[in-house]
């Protein structure tokens, strides 16, 4: 995950309100589509299970194939700018 993610990341797991509302947010429904709308979240699910053991590669893939789309990039840059407010 480059840097500016990985910092994201972090704020968000130190602050589970802050995760929350952006799950609820518009952006962060448009995220979890995007990141679903291939096999119903069955990547997804086996990322975030990775994740939670230490091993983020497979989050980092999946964040960097969403970033190589016009729609995406923009997203996760609007999705960061909120988490730093």
């Amino acid at each position: 995950m480059d840097e500016r993610m990985n910092r994201m990341a972090q704020q968000l797991g130190r602050n589970p309100a802050a995760l929350r509302a952006l799950m609820q947010s518009r952006d962060g429904q448009a995220l979890m589509r995007m990141l679903t709308q291939q096999d119903q979240g069955a990547s997804l699910q086996r990322a975030v299970q990775s994740a939670a053991r230490g091993d983020t590669a497979e989050m980092a893939q999946m964040v960097q194939k969403l970033m190589q789309s016009p729609d995406g990039a923009e997203l996760i840059n609007r999705i960061n700018q909120a988490t730093r407010k």
